[in-house]
C-alpha cells in the first residue's frame, strides 16, 4: 500500500481580514450615509433660507415703493428734483432767475511756481467767511464795501521757509481742508502763474476775507484781501445766492440744491429758465410695478424650490432632499394661510383684485395693466392692501422674518439635523474604536491558524517520509 503526503495552502490573512472588516463596518457605512443625508438637508435649508430672505426683502420693497413719488421737470436742463414720501402730488411752476455760485479770487502773476516768495519769515494767513455789502465793484476790486463775518469761525495756515512758493502756498491751503480750494493758473504772459482761490461753499455769506500777521511783506502783498480795505487779490467771480420762484413765491438759496421750497421735494438747479418750468410730482407707478414684479419673482423662486425639494421620488426620478420633511409642509401651510386670508380696512381685499393671481401650478403672475388701473382709481386702498397691518406685504414680510429668526422653523430644523449628525459621529467614533480591536483580533486569529496549518503540513510531510522509508525496506 502506498502512502502520499498532502499540503494545505496558507491563508491570505490581509485579504481575509479586510473582507471580514468590510462586513463589520456596515453599521458605520450606514451611519455615514445618514450623515450625508442630513448634510444634504441642511444644505437645502440653507438655500431655502436665502430665498426666504430675498422674499422678505421683496415684500419690504413693495411696501416702500408705495410711498415713492417721482418729480419730473418739463425742462430737465434747467433743474432736476427728487421727492420723498411727504411730498404732495401736483404740478408746480418753477422759475430760476439766478444760480448760486462761490466767490473766486486770483493773485497777481508770478514768474515761477517754485521760486521763493519773500524771506521765509513765518507768516500766519487767516481766512474768514462772510458777506460783502455796499460799495461798488470795478475790475474785481471793491470800493466802499463792508465785510460781515458769518460767524462760522476763522481758519489759519502758516507760510514759512518750507512752503513760501506759489506751489507751496497752494498745497498748504488745500492740505488744511478749511473750506477754500487753491489752484494754479497759467495765463501765458511773462509772469503767467496765478494762485486762484475758490470758496468751497456757494452763497453770498461765504465770501472771503484774508488777513496776514508776521514779518513777510511779500506774502502779505500776495495774499492779503479785505473787501473793505486792502485787496491784493482780484475777484473774478462774486459769491451769490440762487434766486427762484415756486408758484410765484420768491425764494433765495445759498446753494443750488434747494430743500423745503416744495414740501418733500429737493430741487437741484442747473440753469436759469427763459420761461417757467413745470415740475410734476406724482406717484411713482413705474417703481411700484417693478417692486411688484420682483415680489412675484421672489415668491415663485421660493415656492419652486419648496416644491422640488419636498417632492417624493418616482421610478424615473429621484426625490427631493427634503421629501416628507414636516418643516416644509409647515412653511407651505403658513404661506397658504396668509394668501387665503383677506386684507381688511379697504375695498380691496385680495391680491387678484390688483392683478397678482395664482396659476394652477401654484405660481404667481402679475398683470401690470390691472395693477396700474387699480392704482389710478383707488391708490389708498392699494396701499392698504399691501402695507396696512393686515396687508399682504406686511404679513408676508413678518412671516419671512419669523421663519428666519433664531428659534424659527428653519433654525429649529437645522439645529435638529446638526444634533443628529453629532450623535451619529459619536456612535461612529465608538464603533471605530471597536473596529481597531476587531481587526487586531482577526489578524491574530488567522495568523495563528496559518501557523497551525504550517505545522500540520510539516508533520504530514514527515510522516509520509517515514512511512515511505519503512515500506521500501
Amino acid at each position: 500500500m502506498a502512502i502520499t503526503s498532502s499540503s494545505t495552502t496558507a491563508l491570505d490573512v490581509p485579504t481575509l481580514v479586510s473582507q471580514l472588516m468590510a462586513v463589520e463596518r456596515r453599521p458605520i457605512d450606514q451611519l455615514n450615509s445618514q450623515i450625508t443625508n442630513f448634510q444634504a438637508k441642511i444644505s437645502s435649508f440653507g438655500t431655502l433660507s436665502s430665498l426666504v430672505s430675498s422674499f422678505q426683502t421683496a415684500a419690504g420693497n413693495l411696501s416702500a415703493s408705495l410711498q415713492k413719488l417721482s418729480a419730473t421737470p418739463s425742462d430737465p436742463n434747467a433743474l432736476s428734483a427728487a421727492a420723498d414720501s411727504t411730498a404732495v402730488p401736483g404740478a408746480y411752476t418753477v422759475n430760476v432767475s439766478q444760480l448760486a455760485q462761490a466767490q473766486n479770487l486770483v493773485s497777481a502773476g508770478q514768474a515761477s511756481t517754485t521760486a521763493a516768495i519773500g524771506s521765509g519769515t513765518p507768516t500766519t494767513i487767516t481766512f474768514d467767511f462772510g458777506t460783502i455789502s455796499g460799495g461798488t465793484l470795478s475790475n474785481g476790486i471793491y470800493s466802499g464795501a463792508a465785510f460781515t463775518s458769518n460767524g462760522s469761525g476763522t481758519k489759519s495756515i502758516t507760510i514759512d521757509a518750507t512752503n513760501n512758493t506759489l506751489a507751496g502756498i497752494r498745497d498748504a491751503i488745500n492740505n488744511a481742508a478749511m473750506g477754500v480750494t487753491a489752484t494754479l493758473v497759467n495765463d501765458g504772459s511773462g509772469t503767467p502763474y496765478h494762485l486762484a482761490l475758490t470758496s468751497a461753499s456757494s452763497g453770498v455769506a461765504n465770501s472771503l476775507k484774508i488777513t496776514t500777521s508776521g514779518g513777510d511783506a511779500a506774502v502779505d502783498g500776495l495774499l492779503a484781501y479785505d473787501p473793505a480795505g486792502t485787496q491784493n487779490l482780484t475777484q473774478t467771480l462774486a459769491a451769490q445766492n440762487a434766486d427762484l420762484t415756486v408758484n410765484g413765491i420768491a425764494i433765495t438759496s445759498a446753494s443750488n440744491t434747494v430743500s423745503g421750497a416744495i414740501q418733500g421735494v429737493t430741487l437741484t438747479l442747473r440753469n436759469t429758465t427763459a420761461s417757467p418750468d413745470t415740475l410734476t410730482v406724482a406717484r411713482d407707478t413705474a417703481a411700484i410695478d417693478s417692486a411688484a414684479s420682483s415680489f412675484v419673482d421672489a415668491y415663485n423662486a421660493l415656492a419652486s424650490q419648496i416644491k422640488s425639494r419636498s417632492a417624493y421620488g418616482t421610478s424615473t426620478a429621484a426625490g427631493g432632499a427634503l421629501a416628507g420633511d414636516g418643516t416644509l409642509r409647515a412653511m407651505q401651510d403658513q404661506l397658504r394661510s396668509i394668501f387665503n386670508t383677506p386684507a381688511s380696512g379697504g375695498t380691496l381685499t385680495s391680491l387678484a383684485q390688483v392683478g397678482i393671481a395664482f396659476h394652477k401650478d401654484g405660481s404667481l403672475q402679475l398683470d401690470s395693466a390691472k395693477l396700474d388701473s387699480a392704482m389710478a382709481s383707488n391708490f389708498s386702498d392699494v396701499t392698504n392692501l399691501f402695507s396696512s397691518s393686515t396687508g399682504y406685504a406686511t404679513r408676508l414680510q413678518a412671516w419671512a422674518k419669523s421663519t428666519l429668526a433664531p428659534g424659527g422653523l428653519i433654525d429649529t430644523r437645522t439645529q435638529s439635523l446638526n444634533g443628529s449628525i453629532k450623535s451619529r459621529n459619536t456612535e461612529i467614533d465608538r464603533l471605530e474604536n471597536r473596529m481597531v480591536a476587531l481587526q487586531k483580533k482577526y489578524t491574530a486569529e488567522y495568523t495563528n491558524l496559518n501557523l497551525l496549518l504550517s505545522n500540520m503540513n510539516a508533520t504530514s510531510t514527515y510522516l509520509a517520509q517515514q512511512l515511505s522509508s519503512s515500506t521500501s525496506k
